[in-house]
């Protein structure tokens, strides 16, 4: 729900400026900017006061000499990018990628809320989200209703007062995403509550429904979803759009399948990118190496999408679908002044950029970033116990087979999980899944992670709780006590040396380090684990998945080993 953003004496200084008594703060001139109504370029000037734009058109104000004047010649101005789908917790946390992402021109976020959610009493995660507020860049958030994986209170955590303090507030424009979508078919009337609640306020529901059926489809948007971000093929593009959802497409590190969901567009002569989105879904650090909503752009002019509809993708489709045009996506009278300048249409890269009316960028140059928050409402990341020789038992039947990025199905341990050490032979690593205040630990085998990994250890994961992973049972107590000593990270170990880490100095989840110096670690990470036979497409993402109970078909989660189909709990976590 829209409150008002501007007081009544500022709209009253607004209309001053354009009665001509009182001077914008910033004029453009000779601005050649994209009008995302007319769908065309037009030519004329831009008046600033603050954050927002007051006048466009042909018309000079009264200019004094504190007004900024800035000549566009030359120039092509869009919108600010909005990315509409942000896991901003990948490593990153929500000021750093913003940050990261203002200077590529993506000044508004969507975000997903869960580790706000899980770890945060409301009134201190809206503290939070309020100093984020702040800042020259427009933070939007999802309200979430589910965990994606099984915890041991889930029910005291997902109350309908903590979800309804989210619903209530104005920055809140999302519900979902419904990862927990199969118990709605169920027949869950709670979430179905949540989601009525949300709607009630005015909010979008987001679905999450990878290989969906037409009748599944159906159902779901029966039940009140209106988007869905996870069409792989162009069947599914089509069969969404055919049951009236709105379609974002997703170039991520795990999925980019941008690029051939646009060809198969575009080969088909489908008219439908006025209901396309785009978005980089949560994507971990080094694939924002070459950008953000910018490269999702790229991708779209590459792929031959005629610019206007690739830039209208990334800026006022969204802000229509999401109700927010009369602020974001439009450079029109009433706007908040987010603008970026780019040298050539078919170059999204801007080399300018303004939010909130602030310069974050000019000539190519960064001249302001995003001041950082305070963090000291997050839970520290403390190990106050250790692990013994009697922690290092692995005697389940059967393990965790990692078939590829995304499917784990069980198998058959065959090995001899007696041995300290396991042989390079083979796939199979011993597997922990211990909680982060020391009371219970789930111990299995995992196939398919890597040949020769010796010790790995990561507070790194869905719920906070610590994986260790390793071939080597003095390697993995070595790299527990590494990560005990960062107080929270991830950490690589071998032949009693730290090959490489990341500190995760925000609650053992989050890097506080600027994005460029993250992207470095994670790269290292990545090639280390490479080398020593990870083969899979993201390695940060693996530690999600293997606790993510909206994937198939077994994962291992604070109840224990969880069998996603049947819903059960195949072997329950065991008390330390």
């Amino acid at each position: 729900m829209q409150y008002p953003i501007w007081k009544i004496e500022e709209i009253r200084q607004q209309i001053e400026v354009v009665n001509g008594t009182q001077a914008p703060d910033i004029l453009i001139t000779n601005a050649t900017f994209l009008h995302s109504h007319l769908k065309k370029w037009i030519t004329g000037n831009i008046w600033i006061v603050k954050d927002r734009i007051v006048y466009t058109g042909s018309e000079m104000p009264l200019v004094s000499e504190k007004t900024e004047v800035y000549d566009a010649e030359g120039q092509k101005i869009v919108p600010g990018y909005i990315e509409p789908h942000v896991h901003p917790f990948q490593l990153y946390n929500p000021q750093t990628f913003a940050d990261y992402a203002a200077q590529l021109g993506t000044t508004t976020f969507i975000a997903d809320n869960l580790i706000f959610f899980l770890k945060l009493e409301n009134k201190k995660a809206f503290s939070i989200l309020d100093e984020l507020k702040k800042l020259p860049f427009s933070f939007y958030w999802w309200a979430r209703f589910d965990s994606q994986t099984e915890l041991e209170y889930e029910e005291e955590l997902f109350t309908s007062k903590k979800i309804g303090e989210w619903i209530e507030r104005s920055d809140v424009i999302m519900g979902g995403e419904l990862t927990g979508w199969p118990r709605l078919l169920s027949g869950d009337d709670q979430m179905l509550y949540w989601m009525q609640q949300a709607k009630s306020h005015g909010m979008k529901i987001e679905g999450h429904f990878p290989g969906a059926s037409d009748r599944t489809l159906a159902r779901m948007r029966l039940l009140g979803a209106d988007g869905d971000h996870e069409s792989m093929t162009i069947e599914e593009v089509e069969r969404r759009i055919l049951h009236g959802y709105a379609v974002t497409l997703r170039h991520s590190s795990i999925r980019p399948d941008l690029p051939i969901l646009l060809k198969g567009i575009l080969e088909k002569d489908l008219h439908i990118f006025d209901h396309l989105m785009m978005t980089t879904d949560g994507a971990t650090p080094s694939f924002h190496v070459d950008g953000v909503m910018d490269k999702c752009i790229q991708v779209a002019l590459d792929e031959g999408v005629d610019p206007i509809d690739a830039y209208l993708m990334a800026s006022f489709n969204v802000a229509k679908y999401y109700n927010l045009s009369n602020l974001h996506g439009v450079i029109a009278t009433g706007r908040m002044a987010n603008l970026n300048f780019l040298e050539d249409e078919q170059n999204p890269v801007p080399i300018g950029v303004l939010s909130k009316g602030v310069w974050l960028k000019r000539d190519g140059q960064k001249v302001q970033g995003l001041e950082p928050v305070d963090w000291s409402h997050m839970p520290d990341f403390k190990l106050d116990f250790d692990l013994t020789e009697d922690d290092f038992q692995f005697s389940m039947p059967f393990g965790i087979d990692m078939v590829n990025d995304v499917i784990t199905k069980p198998y058959s341990v065959t090995v001899d999980t007696t041995d300290n050490e396991l042989s390079s032979d083979h796939e199979e690593s011993f597997l922990m899944l211990i909680d982060r205040n020391g009371k219970w630990k789930v111990n299995t085998m995992l196939k398919g992670f890597a040949t020769s990994v010796k010790g790995f250890a990561s507070s790194y994961s869905n719920t906070g709780d610590i994986l260790l992973i390793g071939k080597n049972k003095k390697s993995m107590l070595q790299a527990f006590h590494e990560l005990k000593k960062i107080n929270g990270g991830i950490v690589l170990v071998e032949n009693d040396e730290v090959v490489c880490s990341i500190e995760l100095a925000i609650g053992g989840s989050l890097s506080n380090k600027p994005m460029e110096e993250l992207i470095e670690e994670e790269l290292l990470l990545k090639k280390e684990l490479a080398a020593r036979g990870f083969k899979h497409g993201d390695a940060i993402y693996t530690l999600l998945f293997l606790q993510s109970t909206h994937l198939p078909y077994v994962r291992i989660t604070q109840r224990g080993i969880f069998d996603v189909l049947k819903k059960q709990v195949l072997f329950p976590s065991v008390m330390r």
